[in-house]
């Protein structure tokens, strides 16, 4: 499973791109921002990936507390780290604040997050794009310097999820970076810190649901055999009626799936805090 960190400048760029990944409208095409941390997994290109979205780095309509507090959270998502921060720009649009966008990557994230970084550029309509990659790597300098601002790795991307002609190149080029790297997911501090955070909160959760479950059973035990063990001993047999109880106690318990043991982790991940 290939874990993708994909973050947005302002606007709806990255929330195309995470259709345009999954291959589908994860997103509303009118999406421009989300005031919480999302994690989506589907496929590209044939391989299983995770895709972790967050707010907008600019956006303004979220106060710096929640900004922080959805950084962290979204660290929480992609533990022990993505393998690859996928950046999205508009290729039409790009502001002074995009040109900052990577010192503000290294501030979140890590002083060398940027090596772990691809800029995905986001087109519309059919173009060229032969002229496209001619423009970035040649005669736009203001793409060329926001470019080497992340490494020098790009991909050009549709805004339309339908149009999936360069899904296997930018798959490659994920794979090609992550290998050039070692093969493994980026980590910091801050990353590590969220590991903890889950790991210690998952270990304190399991422990309270643990207490629960025993209670739970006492109160259960108590129960099917005031009111019920004895007039189903007489039709079934003792052997049954353990069968009988054992069944409905996890089946009240647990949930279909060992849902009790993803709940704790997804809970886990939700409380967060480092």
């Amino acid at each position: 499973l290939t874990e993708l960190m994909v973050i947005g400048s302002s606007g709806s760029t990255q929330f195309l791109l995470t259709n345009a990944i999954l291959g589908g409208e994860v997103f509303s095409k009118d999406t421009s921002s989300i005031s919480d941390s999302r994690k989506n997994t589907g496929e590209l290109a044939g391989r299983r990936v995770t895709v972790i979205n967050g707010p907008n780095i600019y956006d303004k309509d979220i106060s710096q507390p929640k900004r922080k507090m959805e950084l962290r959270r979204s660290k929480c998502l992609c533990i022990p780290g993505p393998h690859a921060f996928l950046v999205a720009f508009d290729i039409e649009r790009i502001s002074p604040n995009e040109m900052r966008a990577h010192k503000l990557m290294r501030g979140r994230f890590g002083q060398h997050c940027l090596r772990h970084c691809m800029v995905l550029l986001a087109y519309e309509g059919n173009v060229d794009r032969g002229a496209l990659e001619n423009r970035v790597q040649k005669t736009d300098w203001q793409l060329r310097e926001l470019i080497e601002k992340f490494g020098g790795r790009f991909h050009l991307f549709s805004k339309n999820w339908r149009d999936r002609s360069l899904e296997r190149e930018l798959l490659q080029k994920i794979e090609w970076m992550v290998a050039s790297l070692g093969g493994g997911y980026f980590s910091s501090n801050t990353f590590q810190k969220a590991e903890e955070s889950v790991r210690k909160e998952e270990k304190r959760l399991r422990k309270q649901r643990a207490t629960e479950i025993r209670k739970a059973w006492t109160e259960m035990e108590k129960q099917y055999i005031a009111e019920e063990l004895t007039s189903l001993a007489r039709g079934l047999g003792t052997g049954l009626v353990v069968g009988a109880v054992v069944g409905a106690l996890f089946g009240a318990i647990e949930g279909p799936g060992g849902m009790v043991l993803y709940g704790i982790i997804a809970e886990a991940v939700n409380r967060c805090r480092y």
